[in-house]
């Protein structure tokens, strides 16, 4: 039998493709098997008086599953904030350093840092919004350190910029960890027969994973040499 999809053979786009997140929440709605199973249950009940009750002990079980999902969950995003709230004190202060060389948007980095971890709750959108806008600023900050060199070699400036790309880093792998997580709860709130039920019962919707921002996406593209 032939491959479905042959990487040497089929047609290949040299061209690449562009890829984006949807940034679109999906409520869950059981399947029609899940229900089948659950009224199936019902009716062994008047017969065998103990089958529902070994359903209801597995739908539990599923629930408090989700539940603690939900909780790395909060668990992985306040990381990334954390994260966060640091890089904007490391930009904050470069800004500072350079503000008789060039014109930051200081109110930009201000409203960043209303999003720090724990300081009010944010959502999945406002995270890469925030993520975005200083990913902005850095990009600014670089700009300058080109149009002006000898500010560089200023050590607290390069110090900044040091921890800056740091802090970058560390924010990428936090974020790839959160991804997986929502990986992990997109896949589980549509399996059979109880975690559909329990999604659909409780509202859960899927979760947005973090995409890149429009500056990171277009710096890829750059020539570097």
């Amino acid at each position: 039998m032939a491959n479905e999809l042959d990487e040497l053979n089929d047609p290949i786009n040299e061209a690449g493709r562009e890829v984006n997140v949807i940034q679109k929440q999906l409520h869950v709605k059981a399947s029609k098997q899940s229900h089948i199973i659950k009224n199936v249950m019902w009716a062994f009940v008047w017969l065998f008086g103990i089958s529902y009750f070994v359903y209801t002990k597995k739908e539990s079980k599923a629930k408090k599953e989700l539940q603690q999902l939900q909780q790395k969950l909060q668990r992985d995003a306040s990381q990334i904030d954390n994260y966060m709230e640091q890089r904007v004190v490391e930009l904050k202060n470069a800004a500072k350093l350079l503000d008789k060389a060039i014109d930051l948007d200081k109110d930009t980095l201000t409203k960043i840092a209303m999003y720090r971890g724990g300081s009010q709750p944010s959502n999945d959108q406002t995270r890469n919004e925030v993520a975005q806008t200083m990913d902005n600023v850095a990009a600014k900050i670089n700009v300058a350190l080109e149009n002006y060199p000898d500010l560089a070699a200023h050590q607290e400036i390069a110090d900044c910029m040091q921890k800056n790309s740091y802090l970058q880093r560390e924010i990428t792998a936090a974020r790839e960890q959160y991804n997986d997580t929502v990986f992990r709860w997109n896949a589980l709130i549509y399996e059979q027969p109880y975690y559909d039920m329990i999604a659909e019962k409780e509202g859960y919707t899927t979760r947005i994973p973090f995409a890149a921002s429009k500056e990171i996406k277009d710096a890829s593209r750059d020539t570097f040499f």
